[in-house]
């Protein structure tokens, strides 16, 4: 059993998904989730950024944008710092506080440009409480390799074949963990 399960994948597989119905069936079994989740932006069709959600109050804000006028560049986005410390990495550490499930949507390039998310995420990973997570697939930080080299940490991968059920795994491993911690 594990404390830590990160889901990864590529592109588009699903993992967001994913970890909405794992928190939601959750949620409906009585447990607090807090933490921030991240979606994708469409205007038109064509992509135009990301938000963030802080999961437990719905206060949203951008983490990237195409028009976004200042903060670290990558690819055609812009990262907003403002809103990425004040509302992602503020509902991570409400989280820990309050939560019962610490959840963390997504630990990619864009999220760590900010060494106030990274630090949320390294006091919820030293916390006591179970983390659930996604990871960009290609993303490489210390704070990744140390997350993923610690022994009650499970890195899940999302493929076409396991992306329909793979939330029924992680709810119970979540719920067995809760049940012996």
């Amino acid at each position: 059993m594990k404390r830590l399960i990160l889901i990864t994948g590529q592109p588009s597989i699903g993992k967001t998904t994913i970890l909405l119905r794992t928190v939601g069936a959750l949620k409906i079994k009585g447990y607090k989730i807090g933490g921030m989740i991240s979606r994708e932006v469409r205007e038109g069709g064509t992509r135009v950024g990301f938000e963030i959600v802080d999961y437990e109050t719905g206060q949203k804000g951008w983490l990237a944008h195409v028009n976004q006028p200042t903060g670290p560049k990558l690819s055609k986005y812009r990262v907003n710092l403002r809103d990425l410390n004040a509302i992602g990495a503020s509902s991570i550490l409400n989280a820990v506080a309050d939560a019962d499930i610490i959840v963390v949507d997504e630990i990619g390039p864009m999220e760590l440009f900010s060494p106030a998310f990274k630090e949320a995420v390294s006091i919820a990973i030293e916390s006591e409480k179970p983390v659930l997570g996604t990871i960009h697939y290609r993303a490489q930080d210390p704070l990744i390799t140390t997350i993923k080299a610690r022994e009650d940490a499970e890195i899940l991968e999302v493929t076409k074949e396991n992306r329909e059920q793979l939330h029924n795994l992680i709810i119970n491993e979540l719920l067995e963990w809760k049940k012996c911690g």
